[in-house]
């Protein structure tokens, strides 16, 4: 088997047998992205020479036995909003086109810890506004599955990535879904956390109350592993929980027996494409031959999801993008007469249209006048949301949904509507206003071959329990990742036809 095709766990197990070293599975991810970059711009960074030095470091401290976790010397990517000292942190803007941080992010010196490879900066959504990764200054990600459509976002790098054999794992950060919704279209695996459960220090804030870091992989098991190595209690970071268990891989059972389980009746109506709600319910009825209790129910409050959440996460966005100036770091605009014109160039110049019109969004709700009427309303709104998913988790252990109403769209089609844009969202984003985990599993493509991805919703701290499901379905269905050899393979029957 070539080392590409094996996922992050496998990799781990055959570097410490000995059977693989670090150097050769960092040189198979590097020379699969030079491969693939021109076409499918997964990377604004990718760090060759630094990637190497790591491998000759850590290839040492696991021969030494220092390092002997399952993840040592695997290569791994990281969304470009994720600090990394001295290496460029852009958030794909040209804002912070020049940007090296002096510290590192609390998750990625856990995934350090662990003993990856860090091999690159994956491309996004400018700021993670954005469903497509269409709006990055470094230009568009494209879907490894299919070139001429998105790979979704605002993780669509770190998705595309994985997708593409570029890395065995990828991290991703989730504000209204840009972990689960690329992953879905991407055909791989993703999960946000429970807000609070892996540290925001060192993520370049875009809704300070809806971000959250988490993995994104081959399989479950590998998702899993990585949310193990990432999550910690952070005295750096105010909103970091200290829980009792981060022993995410015990969850990895072949076990659904007596499960609960939800299908909201308002995620499968209309605006879902026949296709995914198809691929969905059979995924589910997997589950229910399986042991679980698979059900409908109503889900009260979605359709007031996405107004709640796009002023929530555009007035957080205002604030939080206001440090951005010119000033001490960052882009700097070349001419300007004085200090406030300079504010105006830079900003002006260094921000691209789709976070502009946030910012502007944003700062309109949280004005004298409209504070009340809009930012107000839609935090008791968000109340409200959480409320309903509580009622919903006094009946059931997950709730079971698409991930996104859609396959992913062509290149070039969502930008031009960012209203059409805003409500592809409608199934993810209620999870990250009520603070609850999501994950996204492959189950299947359409008639395109492009894939379709379950969203399994979990009550707050219940990682374990979405594990558990999806490593069953996972198991009952046979592997759900495909090699890069067959996704080359069926994009050349493609082009045949």
């Amino acid at each position: 088997m070539e080392i590409l095709e094996l996922t992050a766990l496998e990799l781990g197990k055959k570097i410490k047998a000995g059977e693989i070293t670090v150097r050769e599975a960092v040189q198979a991810a590097i020379d699969r992205a030079k491969e693939a970059e021109p076409v499918i711009n997964s990377y604004v960074t990718l760090d060759e020479a630094g990637a190497f030095a790591q491998a000759e470091e850590i290839q040492k401290k696991i021969d030494a036995g220092e390092l002997t976790g399952p993840l040592a010397g695997v290569p791994v990517a990281i969304k470009d909003n994720m600090c990394i000292k001295g290496q460029l942190t852009t958030c794909s803007s040209k804002i912070l086109s020049n940007f090296k941080p002096t510290y590192t992010a609390e998750a990625v010196e856990n995934l350090k810890k662990a003993g990856v490879v860090i091999i690159g900066k994956t491309n996004m959504d400018e700021f993670a506004m954005g469903s497509t990764t269409e709006t990055s200054y470094y230009g568009p990600t494209r879907n490894p599955h299919n070139t001429a459509h998105v790979p979704g976002g605002s993780s669509g790098g770190s998705c595309a990535a994985v997708a593409a054999g570029e890395c065995f794992g990828a991290l991703g950060s989730d504000t209204g879904g840009s972990i689960r919704q690329p992953s879905s279209f991407c055909g791989v695996v993703g999960l946000k956390p429970t807000y609070g459960t892996v540290s925001r220090y060192g993520l370049v804030a875009y809704g300070s109350s809806l971000d959250q870091i988490g993995p994104i992989a081959k399989d479950v098991s590998d998702c899993a592993a990585f949310l193990e190595a990432i999550a910690s209690h952070d005295p750096k970071d105010s909103t970091s929980i200290d829980r009792d268990d981060y022993d995410f891989t015990s969850a990895l059972e072949n076990n659904v027996k007596g499960l609960k389980i939800g299908i909201p009746k308002d995620y499968m109506g209309d605006g879902l494409d026949p296709e995914v709600r198809k691929a969905v319910l059979r995924a589910a009825k997997v589950l229910e031959e399986n042991g679980a209790v698979v059900e409908t129910f109503n889900l009260g409050l979605v359709k007031y999801a996405i107004p709640a959440y796009y002023t929530i996460a555009s007035a957080e966005a205002s604030s939080n993008l206001e440090r951005f100036d010119g000033v001490k770091y960052g882009y700097r605009t070349e001419e300007y007469e004085g200090l406030h014109n300079m504010y105006k160039k830079t900003r002006s110049e260094g921000f691209g249209p789709e976070v502009k019109r946030r910012i502007m969004l944003g700062s309109f709700v949280l004005s004298s006048g409209y504070y009340d009427a809009y930012y107000l309303k839609a935090l008791r709104t968000k109340a409200l949301i959480k409320k309903e998913f509580d009622k919903a988790f006094e009946y059931y252990d997950i709730i079971l949904g698409p991930a996104a109403p859609t396959t992913a769209p062509e290149l070039g089609k969502s930008l031009s509507d960012p209203l059409k844009m805003y409500l592809g969202d409608i199934y993810t984003i209620s999870v990250n206003l009520a603070g609850l985990p999501g994950m996204t599993v492959p189950v299947g493509k359409d008639e395109n071959g492009l894939p379709i991805g379950m969203q399994l919703i979990g009550n707050a701290f219940e990682e374990k329990t979405l594990i558990r499901a999806a490593y069953t379905y996972e198991c009952a269905t046979g592997k759900q990742y495909e090699t890069m050899a067959d996704i080359s393979k069926a994009a050349a029957e493609k082009e045949v036809r």
